[in-house]
């Protein structure tokens, strides 16, 4: 009889830069779960996101494609409903696919390849998040704004609160019913959080595992160095540069957020232990990583929507002790390439054929201590610019490219803060070019921002009919009440019997 297949738990924050885990190097803030996962698992220094905005860097990530490839411009595009994700894919190869919290999905597909969803979205499902180049400079009235940051502290509930808590309570119910059903079918859970994304607020207990004195600022301070114009054009976007954020307004906000990812290691945590108490931990394979980072601060700037370290790196950490021994992995990786690592994860290491071209490469052999490749391109169509931008990362270098920005060109091993832009060095002259020269082969820049504004404009419309409408296309959870608890389908005793487990 061939070895059962691993189950997948596959666990998401949103917004979480690998810069604020202990396991990453930070020296304050606590989570412990997610460093011993890390000390037993193979952890990714260098994992980034290729397009540092929530929607089209979860569209990349489950399809395997790049965002031009699929038109992920944005967090107001529709994700087709013909790109095939690592869920279909998990499905075909004889997994159950189950998705519990946030994947940001717009358009009327909710679903993706997942046979069952446990929880509706944290964020809407229509058109009207987009962005609108033809007004770049305009500020939008849905958009960022630095209240979370001003205003920042702790709370006892919160939106982001229930809505983590209830998606962590549902994925667990889903281990315990796998656990139930005693079967020999492999499943794939998703638990996506959406901590520690501003606002930045925490409960109390968390407040309290840090001495607020104690917060660390940021290391490259607004005024220390040039700005950038994207930088200098975010920071307006959602009023940075209207708000004089002193110290303590930067403490509290750091310290809730240090809060926020010390919750979701509790989460981690609950998970993990329902998952061993269900027997399960043996035989599951835990991934943890994040949509896109968050400056918080660094340079004046918070949120995402930059190629900066702090926006653009993300942390990886795969936890399968009896298949991986704990190292770190160098290369550079990207999100994309998640979808034919799971595949291959699931198919005892051996690959596939895939529907369509994927740009994602398989991250095995990072994983087996072979060698791997070593790079990771980012595509990105949203706010802050008004044309495409691009970031290669290839070894120790960084380019980040907008034809109608300067140049960045970093070494992120020497220079992890980004403060000496090599990109007007002579020394490394014929390296840009080259890099240059290739993005402008690789891509037609003017047929892609037409792209963009084409959707842009289109969405622009159609969301004010939809609006008059009343269509929407947010999920809606289905759940049974009929089969549920104590009904009458059978004498009381049997129901408690079979709910009970372990059985007796």
């Amino acid at each position: 009889m061939p070895a059962r297949r691993p189950n997948i738990l596959f666990i998401m924050a949103d917004q979480l830069a690998p810069q604020f885990l202990p396991c990453y190097g930070h020296p304050l803030v606590k989570a412990p779960t997610i460093e011993k996962l890390a000390d037993e698992g193979v952890v990714f220094d260098a994992c980034y996101t290729n397009s540092p905005l929530c929607a089209p860097s979860r569209f990349v990530m489950m399809s395997g494609r790049q965002a031009s490839k699929i038109a992920a411009w944005d967090n107001a595009v529709e994700f087709p409903a013909e790109v095939p994700t690592f869920a279909h894919y998990l499905q075909d190869e004889g997994y159950r696919s189950c998705l519990s919290g946030k994947m940001h999905f717009v358009g009327p597909d909710q679903l993706h390849g997942f046979t069952e969803r446990l929880t509706t979205d944290v964020y809407p499902s229509d058109f009207t998040w987009h962005p609108d180049w033809d007004r770049a400079g305009d500020r939008l009235d849905w958009y960022h704004n630095m209240e979370v940051v001003t205003k920042a502290g702790v709370c006892v509930r919160s939106m982001y609160l229930d809505y983590d808590d209830d998606a962590v309570h549902q994925a667990k119910r889903y281990l315990f019913e796998r656990a139930r059903d005693g079967g020999d079918e492999p499943f794939m859970l998703a638990v996506s959080l959406i901590q520690p994304h501003d606002p930045y607020l925490c409960r109390q207990d968390e407040w309290n595992l840090y001495r607020h004195d104690d917060i660390d600022l940021p290391e490259v301070p607004l005024g220390s160095e040039p700005e950038d114009p994207h930088g200098v054009r975010l920071r307006y976007a959602y009023g940075a540069s209207d708000v004089d954020v002193d110290d303590d307004m930067m403490r509290n906000a750091r310290h809730a957020y240090y809060g926020s990812i010390s919750d979701i290691d509790n989460k981690v945590a609950d998970l993990l232990k329902s998952l061993a108490e269900a027997g399960l931990s043996d035989d599951t394979i835990v991934v943890f990583t994040s949509d896109h980072g968050d400056m918080l601060g660094e340079r004046g700037m918070w949120f995402k929507m930059s190629y900066r370290e702090h926006s653009a790196r993300v942390p990886m950490i795969v936890h399968a002790p009896k298949m991986f021994s704990a190292r770190r992995v160098s290369e550079a990786v990207s999100l994309v390439d998640v979808l034919p690592t799971l595949v291959e994860l699931s198919r005892d290491g051996k690959a596939r054929d895939y529907a369509t071209t994927l740009e994602g490469r398989s991250m095995l052999p990072h994983l087996g201590g072979g060698t791997g490749h070593d790079e990771a391109i980012g595509e990105y169509f949203a706010e802050g610019v008004d044309r495409p931008m691009f970031m290669i990362r290839r070894g120790s270098k960084k380019l980040i490219y907008c034809a109608s920005d300067p140049l960045q060109y970093f070494d992120v091993l020497d220079d992890p803060l980004e403060s000496n832009n090599l990109a007007q060095s002579p020394e490394h002259k014929a390296d840009v070019d080259a890099l240059v020269a290739e993005i402008e082969a690789s891509y037609d820049l003017q047929g892609l921002r037409d792209r963009v504004l084409e959707s842009q404009r289109r969405r622009a419309f159609l969301k004010g009919v939809m609006k008059t409408q009343g269509v929407a296309w947010d999920y809606q959870p289905a759940e049974n009440a009929t089969g549920a608890y104590v009904r009458n389908t059978m004498p009381i005793y049997q129901l408690e019997k079979r709910a009970r487990f372990p059985q007796v």
